[in-house]
């Protein structure tokens, strides 16, 4: 792991040692540099859990990623700096999916002196610093979070009010990485699988978190959200240069589909 490498990418310069001063700051480097996306699944690349495919996507290639690859990054630099980290099993909308939704994402418990922390930096729009794990409401960015426990073995993160997803359920033993590697497979693969089906890509910024599904491109602040609707494959590509720093040319190519996809998204809610 080439942490001098990550370190510029997210153009951070801060403290190493292995404690929560360090994990805050790099959780919010990393956040603040590093877009989610999903673009390679649109583009029908295989993407892995393997974190040195991760470093090089994000760190030399200059993308972004999806849960697996950001917080499977975030967790091997972690551990490279002496950090206790353990790779956790998420359920994204398990309140609602039940069962089925174990393992759709990777999660991080972090052990530091000042007790257990969960480090989260592939939710997309989740909070952008560390989590104390104790139940009840918290801010972060200036947006409301809580936690809860649905069940014994069970941890339940409600996202903000306009998030993506409500909620994820995260267990804090070490996940199983069979479950993680199948479930990733789906996810990338599968014809009803979200990710196949949306382009998807969200970024902290200093004033919120910009998101980007489809040809809706929504600007998120604690105040309030805005949204522009992209006109044009020009526009979408300046979009992803400007608003995510991705330089992909190539996603001019995924314009009829983001449209087709568009147009169903709006008959099914006129339906």
């Amino acid at each position: 792991m080439d942490l001098d490498a990550y370190f510029a990418r997210i153009a951070y310069d801060g403290p190493r040692e292995p404690d929560l001063r360090t994990l805050a700051a790099l959780h919010r480097a990393h956040l603040r540099a590093i877009p989610y996306e999903n673009l390679d699944v649109q583009f029908r690349r295989p993407v892995s859990l393997d974190p040195a495919a991760a470093f090089d996507k994000i760190v030399h290639g200059k993308r972004g990623g999806w849960c697996y690859e950001m917080n499977g990054l975030f967790g091997a630099v972690l551990a490279e700096l002496g950090f206790k980290v353990t790779r956790c099993a998420g359920a994204v909308m398990r309140e609602t999916m039940g069962a089925k939704a174990h393992a759709n994402h990777l999660v991080l418990r972090v052990d530091v002196e000042e007790g257990v922390f969960l480090a989260d930096v592939g939710f997309g729009d989740g909070a952008i610093d560390p989590i104390f794990l104790v139940t009840g409401p918290f801010s972060s960015h200036g947006f409301a979070f809580s936690l809860s426990r649905p069940e014994e073995n069970w941890w339940r993160l409600h996202n903000h009010k306009t998030g993506g997803a409500a909620s994820f359920d995260f267990q804090l033993v070490a996940a199983d990485e069979a479950a993680l590697a199948e479930r990733c497979l789906w996810l990338q693969s599968a014809a009803d699988s979200p990710f196949v089906q949306n382009a998807v890509l969200q970024h902290h910024f200093a004033e919120g978190i910009w998101q980007m599904r489809g040809r809706v491109l929504r600007k998120l602040t604690p105040a309030g959200d805005t949204d522009y609707l992209v006109e044009s494959a020009a526009e979408y590509v300046g979009a992803l240069r400007d608003v995510f720093g991705l330089n992909l040319p190539e996603a001019a190519d995924l314009w009829p589909k983001i449209c087709a996809r568009h147009e169903e998204v709006l008959k099914e809610r006129e339906a």
